[in-house]
């Protein structure tokens, strides 16, 4: 755990990063960014996430004490050229899950730290494969609850587990950080 004397903020609703940003810190204050997410044109996926984990920095930042340590993300799913964020129905979530089957693609998680009117931003990427998914296993995943928060309609923590043949990388930069990174990233930071 690391010792910060003024508050965390965490500029976010997702209850994923809620749960991980504990292993890092015991109490966080959640105050999550309203702002708009709207993406420039012919943004990549790095870039996408570096620049909404900012805006988001920035928005919550001006609602507490710039002496609170900010913490914001945010992730994408990307497959070739492709960005998926969150669906928006269930046809746009077994577009994505059937776009996602038998290959391999990226999850990108952008983070930005703030204190004192220092910021910080990096981003993580993690390679995750599917199986060769059968329609049966698309309609039964997209049945459920689980795909329509998630960027790339799909939670690796989940049962979204079952579709996995693999990953290389960071585990929880799939579920929403790339925790230990940002442990040494906010140790640094904060010196």
């Amino acid at each position: 755990m690391i010792e910060f004397n003024n508050k965390v903020i965490l500029a976010s609703a997702s209850p994923r990063r809620q749960e991980l940003i504990k292993l890092i810190f015991d109490t966080v204050e959640i105050l999550p960014a309203d702002c708009d997410e709207t993406l420039p044109e012919g943004i990549g996926a790095r870039e996408a996430v570096e620049y909404l984990s900012k805006i988001k920095n920035e928005a919550s930042s001006k609602l507490t004490d710039k002496e609170n340590l900010i913490v914001s993300a945010d992730t994408v799913v990307s497959v070739g050229d492709e960005i998926l964020g969150k669906p928006v129905d269930k046809d746009d979530a077994r577009r994505m899950i059937s776009l996602l089957s038998g290959k391999v693609h990226q999850v990108y998680t952008g983070v930005t730290i703030s204190l004192n009117g220092k910021i910080k931003t990096f981003s993580e990427k993690t390679d995750v494969e599917f199986f060769n998914l059968t329609k049966e296993e698309i309609e039964e995943y997209i049945s459920s609850k689980e795909p329509y928060d998630k960027a790339g309609a799909y939670g690796i923590q989940g049962k979204a587990g079952l579709l996995v043949k693999g990953i290389n990388g960071d585990y929880y930069n799939v579920v929403g950080f790339p925790v230990a990174r940002l442990k040494r990233e906010i140790e640094e930071f904060i010196i």
